[in-house]
């Protein structure tokens, strides 16, 4: 399944499933009682098998007076403010680790555990709204590809076996990152990869059911349409069961949790000469067989 959070003029924003490429099925009109919220997408989750089967009965019989036509809506971020930061995870594929060890003195080998950093829950936008440059503050905007895993079931100490248990679904997330921001703070990334706007997310969550291998995604990022980053969730140097893991130690990850999983080669500010996205530039964003965000930089 894959579920959206849409909104239209004048209406509260509410959670829709798709019903195929050009049509979503309206949860607040289907005519049957949702057992959880049906404007919040972390309270579908949260209700867990139970939201999942009421989900599968409403794909099979929903009326067609509950469908509307995805051209006749706007498509928000799935979970459009995220409860916690957005956790995110640094330097998780070798060649893109490689590519950036020139503006590095501090780490000069890969590290034996993940990198992880977060980004603010304001910094989250959706799949095609128009991405702020904040040209007052950054001149270096840079792009990021990532698989976005979306948590189901809250969890501490999680094993790497039964890790991915947890994982509710799937997305598509680009970690925007203003790149002198992200080093003047003492190295510390927070500030400048959570500046308003700058984590596009969806279009859709895609259920872990409809993910045979998460572990086997080609990955593209593509500015005014040329390919700047391509690779493969294969080449993640911490695979998601360790990063769930690792992140979970200690730590209870809770239903609605997003993490991003880190970026491959290809990068701006890796290039010769480095390249930055600039006020009119389109920005697209895609894991291949779960969707493509298209983002505008103004």
């Amino acid at each position: 399944m894959r579920l959206v959070t849409f909104d239209r003029a004048g209406e509260r924003a509410r959670v829709g499933l798709l019903h195929d490429a050009d049509t979503l099925i309206d949860l607040a009109a289907v005519g049957a009682q949702a057992p959880f919220d049906v404007t919040d997408m972390v309270a579908l989750i949260a209700a867990g098998d139970a939201a999942l089967a009421w989900l599968r009965g409403v794909a099979a019989q929903a009326p067609a007076s509950a469908r509307i036509a995805l051209r006749d809506v706007h498509l928000c971020a799935p979970i459009p403010r995220p409860r916690k930061n957005v956790f995110c995870v640094g330097w998780n594929y070798l060649e893109h680790f490689e590519e950036g060890a020139q503006s590095r003195t501090h780490v000069t080998e890969m590290p034996d555990h993940p990198t992880f950093f977060t980004k603010a829950p304001t910094a989250v936008n959706g799949p095609f709204d128009d991405v702020p440059a904040h040209a007052h503050v950054t001149a270096k905007l840079d792009w990021e590809v990532e698989l976005g895993v979306i948590v189901g079931r809250a969890g501490r100490d999680l094993a790497e076996a039964d890790a991915l248990r947890h994982v509710f679904g799937y997305t598509v997330i680009n970690d925007v990152s203003a790149r002198e921001v992200q080093r003047r703070h003492g190295q510390q990334w927070f500030k400048g990869k959570s500046l308003d706007g700058h984590c596009p997310m969806g279009p859709w969550i895609v259920t872990a059911d409809e993910v045979a291998d998460p572990s086997g995604l080609a990955v593209v990022c593509r500015v005014n349409g040329v390919v700047k980053q391509s690779s493969n969730t294969k080449h993640m140097y911490f695979k998601l069961p360790r990063i769930l893991a690792e992140l979970s130690a200690g730590m209870t990850l809770e239903p609605g949790d997003i993490v991003s999983t880190g970026t491959p080669s290809g990068v701006g500010h890796a290039r010769t000469p480095p390249e930055f996205m600039q006020p009119g530039d389109v920005l697209e964003t895609e894991v291949v067989g779960l969707g493509v965000l298209r983002n505008r930089i103004v």
